[in-house]
């Protein structure tokens, strides 16, 4: 039966039990029952917090939601899907802040945990820079593309382009294989030897191009592939 959030007792409702328990006691139904504010004539706020729910994969997917994909679910109109799209954004935002006073990174493996949340849940390749100053220290994290399932396409230029925007001295390059395989294709082998050598033409050396998997990593300095 489809409850209406009035016909449930006001202590169980989601804002009170989010007041009396905290925010950690409520479910994932409830906490966007509580974003989404109310239902429609038809549909409790209840059941479409459900069918959104329902029609993720896995709660990371909702990083990925767009308006018009919201849009196809009953019941949810412009108002509700913006303001879930801004609430998932807000969220993001404060979570990358944690990541942004890391100084800087002695190995692979530490840039590899420092930034491997970047590409949590994606099922498309992504390109992101690390721009470091002159003490190797990080002055921006940019994504300069999202791609395929599994191809990714990024010209140099761009690259580049945003290392004299930042005043970068060094760039290190991460990108996502989506199948779990780190292992880099002929493609990323060239793009990564293009990239080191316009680098050096430009003195804005590649420091390393790191591939993340879901649990693992390829790191091109490690490998040899990168002369520093």
């Amino acid at each position: 039966m489809d409850y209406l959030i009035k016909d449930i007792k006001k202590e169980e409702r989601p804002r009170e039990r989010l007041i009396k328990y905290g925010k950690e006691a409520l479910s994932n139904e409830e906490l966007l029952s509580i974003i989404l504010k109310t239902g429609t004539k038809s549909r409790s706020v209840k059941v479409l917090a459900v069918d959104i729910l329902n029609s993720l994969n896995s709660l990371n997917d909702l990083q990925e939601m767009t308006i018009n994909r919201l849009l196809t679910i009953k019941g949810i109109g412009v108002v509700k899907a913006v303001e879930i799209m801004a609430t998932v954004e807000l969220g993001k935002r404060i979570f990358l802040t944690k990541y942004q006073n890391k100084n800087k990174w002695s190995n692979p493996l530490d840039i590899y945990q420092d930034n491997k949340y970047l590409f949590l849940g994606l099922k498309q390749e992504c390109f992101y820079c690390l721009y470091l100053n002159n003490k190797n220290e990080l002055i921006e994290r940019k994504k300069l593309f999202m791609g395929t399932v599994n191809r990714s396409i990024v010209h140099p230029r761009e690259v580049f382009k945003y290392a004299y925007l930042t005043s970068a001295s060094s760039i290190i390059c991460m990108h996502n294989h989506p199948s779990g395989d780190v292992t880099p294709s002929k493609d990323d082998i060239m793009f990564t030897k293009a990239l080191v050598e316009i680098g050096r033409m430009q003195n804005i050396p590649i420091l390393d191009h790191i591939i993340v998997g879901e649990d693992k990593y390829y790191s091109f300095q490690n490998e040899g592939l990168i002369d520093l």
